[in-house]
This record gives structure tokens, C-alpha cells and sequence, in this order.
């Protein structure tokens, strides 16, 4: 027996403590250069250089029981680059969203990656390499030999006993955890917490496991359940202001959705120019409200977390996108379907694929009647950007679709050219408008991406006026969500364009910047800026009630805006609080941080009231966003139905062929038909003006092949005799 005594670095367990050493390393440049885990005290850092031995030994250590020396040495390099893609999709992800990965939204990563790429591309930095230089360091290492490949056998003890000393890392790990922050996984409400705590492996089997265990609980849920859903919204239920209820019943609406538009905008110059002066006039306009305090309420949905707000006054779930990850198989009872009872037709334009998101799907659950997506628009290249068709296009295109749908309609515009990596042609560029100059190419493309934006919308409303639509319609427009302000590198560019001082930024600045545009616009109403605190969740209740539809039964968390019952108290997905007197950070009362929304001081000392009032703020925000998960991840609304509402039936609609079942409908009706076009006895798409240099009158008529095709199709299928019911209701 060869009893030559091998350099430790030359051995197996050598090359996995390389391994485990260098993913240690750039664990650590995550942890504290991209993630922001709060880290207060030396106990807290010395737990996250722990956070990552413990599951990356016990990762590695299974490579060991291989018996062949090679297919070791490859089975550790093989789990060692798994991890770090888990490490370097978390650190992507994390500049995006600010929060980490979950199983649901790598599960659904299939419905949300159609225009992505340049999204993440834009995301990447220069040191992200970082990440990745070990792996082919070591490799290379390997292929020359100056790392040996040790040919001994190991048996079963030896990976056993690395496995058990990886076991006593990570038990070691949780319980310097559990001193620190007791019931840590009993009481989890933000991510940051786990991964602070226990590291980013020991996080996402955590979260596996509580996403198998909710599925679970979703099977035995039971009729029973809703009852405490509904207990909770009737007690905060806010009745109708009889001023406005019913001010805009049978009115058409329009909801124009301003992707990544924040309120600093409205009214915002740069180099002495209006960046969105269409909107900062239809912000001050005598016939619009406007809310000066909105927030926007989304988690990892983002913008369909927005869409979900609007249309169903609930949360999005805590762990992903509601669309993406229930979107097909709950049951909703969203405005499409709630306002189709009053003889409304509803329909959504959207330049980006229909699966995105998961809204082929879900808009049908949500009883839409028609949604326009990229395949009823124009094919060509140059024509789309980023996520989608160009918002100019958008609009303009759309127009030969519109003024076939019946009135009244509920309509929805989801625009992209304002989202993130915010790049334009320069074709699209407006060469009177110069944007800002800082050392950040994201915030600079920003203003200028909502210049386009602005301009896209003053389009639009000119045609609403020329057709005469704008006399009988209501139009919403809102902001979605942040667009920038996520990262520290974008703060500090952007800081100083608003006016404030990037040294003295806080939680509470970064809080503010969350506030969103929301905007009623209606001829009659009586034009004002509102003050009051308000957010995306309250939407649907006030839009009801102006349209004379009463939601007292049906299961929605926000409140009408105009009631005299409006309660101020805005909670958003991770659990922050906002009220007039306080922002309450994460939810977490007053063992988190607190602040005085007025002086937007750090409250450090509380009173025996205040302890009171945020312990009650605490409470019903929690509650708030427990019922909405508790409807919806255990799709409750399957129990429960109000009265003189009819579900939705999803078969009922067939996107495919929307424009076949518009002309088919209008032809029905013939004199009794309410389009637009039916009304101009003819088209009005020679009544919009654009100067967006990709399209000519004869484009905006076009029906692309693709429409074309089906649209032959069908009518083929009719002639041989199978012809298809038009179920759907004017």
C-alpha cells in the first residue's frame, strides 16, 4: 500500500475546502456589496460569515461519495457552479426587485421571460465576473495539472464526516440565528431576514418547503375560511360619498397604465424643460382629481401585482407574482367581469407577447372579453423595444381595434416604453429635450423614456377629443411601481436632480419615492389635488362607486377615496406602514425603525400613546396582507359569491379571434350597434395624429397576416358548417 503522504490541497477534501473557501468569499462580496441585510451589530456580521459554510460543505460533500475519483472531482465542480448560479440569479434578481428569489418565481420564470434579456443585461456589472473567476480558475488549473486529481479511495466515512461537520456548521449557524432573532422562521414577513440570518441556501430550501406546505393547505382549505376573510373587509368597509357616487355611471373608462412612473416626475424640469409638460397640464387640468400622496403597493409582481390591485382590490402574494403563479387556475372577481353585469364590453392593448405574465390566461379568468396583444400589431423590428411595441405604436394601432368595441367599455392600456434598461432610438428621441447629464446612464435614459411617454399619452387624447370619446369617457391613469431609485449607484445620480442631498438619504427618502401618479379624469368632475394618503389598492373600490356600483359584498382590502370613511393607512407588500403621522419600516412596530412623517425624523424614544398606535397600525397591516394571502393562496373566492354577480367562464373567450368577434358583433346589432364606428359610420383611424417615424396612415389600418389567417380561418370553418357562438355579451 502506497502510504506516500499527499499535500492536503492535493486530496479530495482539499479541492472541496478550495471550493468551499472561494464561494465563501464571493458570498461575502453579495452579502455586502449587492444585498442590503441591515447588518447592526458585530454579532449580526459574524452570523453571515457563517451563513454560507454550513449548506455550501454539505452541497459539496455529496461529490465525495462518488467512487471514481474524476466523476468526484466533477460532481463537486458541477454542485459548486449550481450555487453559484443560485448566488449570481439572486444577485440580479436583488438589483431589480430589491428581495430574493423564490421557488414560485423560478417555477413561473417561463411566463415572465419573453423580453427580459435586455432588462437583465442592463442589471449586470463589471464586477459580477467576480462571481464566476474561481470556477475558471480552478478548471483551468485542473485541465494544466497544478491541481492533481487524488486517485485514493474514500469509502463511506470520510464524505460522512465531512457531511456531519457541514450538518454542525449549520446547526451551529441557526442557533447563533435563533439568539439573535427568535422564531425566526415562525415568524417570517421579509426574505432579507432568512438570508441575513441563515444564508442564501438554507433560505431557499426554507422556501421550497413553505411553498410545498402552502400548496398543501390550499387543498384542505374550506368554505369556512372565507368567512374570516369577509369579517375583516366588512369591518373596514368605507360606504359611498353620495357627491360622487354614480358620477360617472354609464361613462366609458380608460385606464392608462404609466409603467415605472413615479410622482417626482409631474412637474419635474430638467435643464429648465418640463420632462412630462402633457401631463404635469392634465394634472392641474378643472375636469381631473389628482392624487399628490399615492403609493404604489406591489411586491415581486411588480407591475401585474399593480395590474391585481386595480382589477380585483386585493395584494399580490408575498412570494412571487399572483398572475404568474395562480393567475390560471384561481377564481376572480375582478372589474372586467364585475362590470360586464351592467352591460359593459372590456378589453386590454398590451405590445408585449400574451404570455407575459401569465395574461392570456389570467385576463380570461378576470372575464376580459378581449386582449390585444403584440400579434395584432405591427411585426417589424424596429417597431418594438425593450418590452414590446413602441407606446407611440401602441396607442396609434390600436385605434382600428377600439372603435370596434361596443359602449360602454372598460379599456385598458399597459405601456413599456418606459421600463427598465430605458433605451430609445434615436429616431424616438425629442431633439428639443435634453436630459440630464449625472454619472448614471439609467437615470438619463429614464427622463428621457418618460418624455416619450408623455408625448405618447398627449397623442392619444387628442384623438379621444377629435372622435368626441372624451365627452363620455372616464380616463384613470396611474403609475405602476418604481423605476428608479433601487440601488445606491441610481440614488446617488438621482438625488440631486430632485433637490436632495444623497449623504443624508434615509429609509424615509426612499420610502417617499414611492409615491406614484394617480389621476381621474372626467369631464364634469371637479378638478382638484388630493392630499390625502391613498395607494393602488384603494382604486377599485372608488371606481365602482363612481360608476354607481356598490362593493360592499364583494371582498376588496381598499377603500373608496372619496368616501368621508377613507382611512389613511397605506400598507404596502413588505409590510411598511404609512400613515400622516408615521412610516413604519417593514412592518416590524417599534423594534424596527420608525419615522416621523412630517419632520421625517428617526422617532428613537416612544410615548405609552405611540407604542399604542403603531402596535395597532402593525396589526392591521398584518392582518390586512394575511386575509388577502389567505383569499388568494388558497383561492377562497372558489366559495364565495356575491350576490347578482356571475362568475367568469374562462372557455367563454378565445383571444385568437378577437377582431373577428368585434366586425361579427357590430354586424349583429347593425343599427342597435354603440362602437365608435359605428357611431362615425365608418373608421375614425384618419383622426389620429402621430410623429412617430415608424408608422404611416395605410400601417395604422393594417391588420397584420397573422390576424389575417385566423380571421380566414375562421370564416372557413363557418362556410363548412361549424360555425363558432359568439358568446360574448355587449
Amino acid at each position: 500500500m502506497n502510504k506516500t503522504k499527499r499535500n492536503f490541497w492535493q486530496t479530495r477534501i482539499g479541492f472541496l475546502t478550495i471550493l468551499t473557501l472561494c464561494f465563501w468569499a464571493k458570498y461575502m462580496y453579495a452579502a455586502y456589496f449587492d444585498f442590503k441585510l441591515g447588518l447592526s451589530d458585530p454579532y449580526q456580521h459574524f452570523i453571515v460569515w457563517l451563513t454560507p459554510l454550513g449548506t455550501c460543505i454539505i452541497i459539496l460533500s455529496l461529490g465525495l461519495y462518488f467512487s471514481k475519483p474524476l466523476v468526484s472531482y466533477i460532481a463537486m465542480l458541477v454542485l459548486d457552479t449550481i450555487n453559484t448560479i443560485l448566488l449570481f440569479a439572486n444577485v440580479i434578481y436583488y438589483r431589480q426587485f430589491s428581495d430574493f428569489l423564490t421557488s414560485k418565481t423560478i417555477q413561473n420564470t417561463g411566463k415572465v421571460s419573453q423580453g427580459l434579456g435586455k432588462s437583465t443585461v442592463a442589471l449586470l456589472h463589471p464586477s459580477d465576473i467576480f462571481l464566476w473567476l474561481d470556477l475558471i480558475i480552478i478548471i483551468i488549473l485542473l485541465i494544466i495539472k497544478v491541481i492533481k486529481i487524488d486517485p485514493r479511495k474514500y469509502g463511506f466515512k470520510r464524505p460522512f464526516a465531512v457531511s456531519s461537520f457541514g450538518v454542525f456548521m449549520l446547526t451551529l449557524n441557526m442557533f447563533l440565528a435563533e439568539t439573535s432573532r427568535p422564531r425566526l422562521l415562525r415568524n417570517t414577513f421579509d426574505r432579507s431576514y432568512v438570508v441575513k440570518y441563515l444564508g442564501l441556501d438554507t433560505y431557499s430550501v426554507y422556501d421550497l418547503l413553505k411553498s410545498a406546505q402552502s400548496n398543501q393547505v390550499k387543498k384542505n382549505a374550506n368554505a369556512e375560511d372565507i368567512n374570516q376573510v369577509l369579517d375583516f373587509t366588512k369591518k373596514h368597509y368605507a360606504k359611498a360619498n353620495p357627491e360622487y357616487f354614480g358620477k360617472a355611471k354609464g361613462k366609458n373608462v380608460i385606464v392608462l397604465h404609466l409603467e415605472s412612473f413615479q410622482q417626482f416626475l409631474i412637474g419635474l424640469k430638467v435643464n429648465g424643460q418640463e420632462v412630462t409638460p402633457f401631463l404635469n397640464s392634465l394634472y392641474h387640468n378643472k375636469d381631473t382629481v389628482s392624487f399628490s400622496n399615492f403609493y404604489h403597493q406591489v411586491g415581486l409582481g411588480r407591475t401585474s401585482d399593480a395590474e391585481n390591485m386595480l382589477e380585483t382590490g386585493t395584494y399580490g402574494i408575498s412570494d412571487g407574482s399572483l398572475f404568474s403563479s395562480l393567475g390560471s387556475e384561481n377564481t376572480f372577481q375582478g372589474a372586467p367581469q364585475i362590470l360586464r353585469q351592467t352591460g359593459y364590453t372590456s378589453a386590454v392593448f398590451h405590445g408585449n407577447t400574451g404570455t407575459f405574465w401569465n395574461r392570456n390566461e389570467v385576463y380570461k379568468n378576470l372575464g376580459y372579453n378581449y386582449f390585444f396583444d403584440a400579434n395584432y400589431f405591427s411585426q417589424k423590428k424596429n417597431d418594438k423595444i425593450g418590452y414590446g411595441l413602441k407606446d407611440k405604436l401602441l396607442f396609434s394601432e390600436s385605434i382600428k381595434y377600439l372603435e370596434q368595441i361596443q359602449q360602454p367599455f372598460y379599456v385598458k392600456y399597459l405601456t413599456v416604453t418606459n421600463h427598465i434598461p430605458f433605451q430609445l432610438d434615436q429616431e424616438d428621441k425629442d431633439n428639443n429635450f435634453t436630459t440630464t447629464n449625472t454619472s448614471n446612464t439609467t437615470i438619463n435614459n429614464y427622463f428621457e423614456t418618460a418624455h416619450y411617454l408623455d408625448q405618447s399619452v398627449k397623442e392619444f387624447f387628442d384623438y379621444l377629443k377629435k372622435s368626441g370619446l372624451d365627452k363620455n369617457t372616464m380616463v384613470i391613469l396611474y403609475g405602476d411601481h418604481y423605476g428608479v431609485g433601487s440601488s445606491d449607484d441610481e440614488l446617488s445620480a438621482l438625488a440631486p436632480v430632485l433637490g436632495k442631498d444623497f449623504s443624508k438619504w434615509t429609509s424615509y427618502d426612499t420610502t417617499e419615492l414611492q409615491k406614484v401618479p394617480f389621476m381621474i379624469h372626467m369631464n364634469g368632475i371637479k378638478g382638484t389635488i388630493d392630499k390625502k394618503l391613498s395607494g393602488e389598492i384603494d382604486v377599485l373600490p372608488t371606481l365602482l362607486h363612481l360608476l354607481g356600483i356598490s362593493n360592499k359584498n364583494y371582498i376588496q382590502f381598499g377603500q373608496d377615496l372619496f368616501s368621508k370613511q377613507y382611512r389613511q393607512v397605506i400598507v404596502f407588500r413588505n409590510g411598511t406602514i404609512v400613515t400622516p403621522k408615521y412610516i413604519i419600516i417593514g412592518g416590524k412596530g417599534i423594534k424596527g425603525t420608525v419615522y416621523n412623517h412630517q419632520t421625517g425624523e428617526k422617532i428613537t424614544k416612544f410615548n405609552k400613546k405611540q407604542k399604542a398606535e403603531i402596535a395597532k397600525l402593525v396589526e392591521y397591516g398584518r392582518n390586512s396582507l394575511h386575509y388577502s394571502d389567505l383569499l388568494n393562496n388558497h383561492n377562497l373566492l372558489r366559495f364565495y359569491t356575491p350576490a347578482g354577480f356571475i362568475p367568469t367562464n374562462p372557455n367563454e373567450f378565445d383571444y385568437k379571434i378577437n377582431y373577428q368577434k368585434m366586425l361579427e358583433l357590430r354586424k349583429e346589432l347593425g343599427n342597435k350597434s354603440t362602437s365608435l364606428y359605428s357611431q362615425h359610420k365608418g373608421t375614425t383611424t384618419d383622426l389620429y395624429t402621430t410623429d412617430a417615424s415608424e408608422i404611416d396612415k395605410d400601417e395604422i389600418n393594417n391588420i397584420p397576416e397573422n390576424i389575417q389567417s385566423a380571421t380566414s380561418e375562421k370564416n372557413k370553418n363557418n362556410q363548412n358548417g361549424s360555425p363558432e357562438k359568439d358568446n360574448l355579451d355587449k
